[in-house]
């Protein structure tokens, strides 16, 4: 039900402005490479060290030595710059970075965000996020709705340890668009072919919606 990952990416790019750096997360997040409108100028940062990352390589484009911090491989623009992690996240802790694109696991209707920890099973970690959440003028969340067992991730509560506490305003996913305001999740788009009634029995958290909900668009 609702749109595709690569959907989501491409809605949140959407979002970019002109003349922004921005930061994209692990998952998700790093497809919004490939959707970035014609038209305006943004320097992708990612924290192991590069200022200028482009999309994402062909085949022929592949170089095993050229990575994002979620060592995947990248293509990078004209103009592009390499330097080490302590400089990557001095960007980061002095709000050089304009917009970051986070996945999570949960994100709850006061804006906090678990992203980094499931207890007993192994995963990425923290990475840079703890800095991100603490540092970035503006976060958006890209995540799916709901998890393989079908509960909600937009939740009263995050049941997972936090990335960061009161710092999500806007998240993604592939039922709609919502924004975190006073306590409860706010639907400003829903995806098409999705009602109201169906996203409201998808999210636990406290839902605010309109019965005009307008469709996204692409």
């Amino acid at each position: 039900m609702g749109i595709t990952k690569e959907q989501i990416a491409q809605r949140i790019a959407q979002e970019l402005q002109d003349g922004y750096y921005v930061n994209l997360g692990i998952g998700i997040p790093t497809q919004v490479a490939n959707y970035i409108p014609d038209g305006i100028d943004v320097t992708l940062q990612s924290e192991n060290g590069l200022l200028g990352m482009g999309p994402f390589p062909t085949e022929e484009e592949v170089d095993a030595d050229l990575i994002n911090a979620g060592k995947q491989t990248i293509t990078t623009r004209p103009g592009s710059a390499f330097f080490n992690s302590a400089d990557s996240f001095a960007m980061i802790r002095g709000g050089k970075v304009q917009l970051t694109v986070l996945g999570a696991m949960e994100v709850d209707q006061n804006g906090n965000i678990a992203n980094w920890k499931i207890p007993g099973k192994m995963v990425k970690g923290m990475g840079g996020a703890m800095d991100l959440v603490a540092s970035a003028e503006n976060i958006i969340v890209a995540m799916m709705h709901t998890n393989k067992r079908g509960d909600s991730k937009l939740l009263k509560n995050c049941t997972l340890p936090l990335t960061g506490v009161n710092c999500i305003t806007k998240i993604v996913t592939n039922l709609g668009v919502f924004e975190v305001e006073n306590g409860s999740f706010v639907l400003k788009e829903r995806a098409p072919g999705v009602s109201v009634d169906e996203i409201k029995a998808a999210t636990e958290g406290s839902l605010m919606a309109t019965d005009d909900v307008a469709e996204m668009k692409f």
